[in-house]
């Protein structure tokens, strides 16, 4: 899955309701500035084995969260107008 093809609101969702723990947090927020795993494997200071096994836990929760009419609500009525607040 390339977490970096995603569109921002559809990266915000996931950040919201996803329930990363840290070092999914770190791992998704790395992805979607289009960080090879290998890369952040090095960044975060382990194995590319582990990288790989945090990388399907986050693809994991995403596949559970895209559910097209629920996450275009979200992006509706809470997304846009918080940043067109700002």
């Amino acid at each position: 899955m390339k977490v970096y093809d995603f569109t921002e609101p559809e990266l915000a969702y996931y950040s919201e309701f996803a329930n990363f723990s840290p070092q999914e947090d770190i791992l998704f927020n790395l992805r979607k500035k289009n960080v090879p795993l290998e890369k952040c494997a090095e960044i975060m200071h382990c194995e590319m084995t582990t990288v790989k096994k945090v990388s399907r836990r986050v693809n994991k929760k995403i596949i559970q969260l895209t559910n097209t009419k629920r996450m275009e609500q979200w992006i509706d009525n809470v997304y846009w107008p918080k940043i067109l607040k700002q």
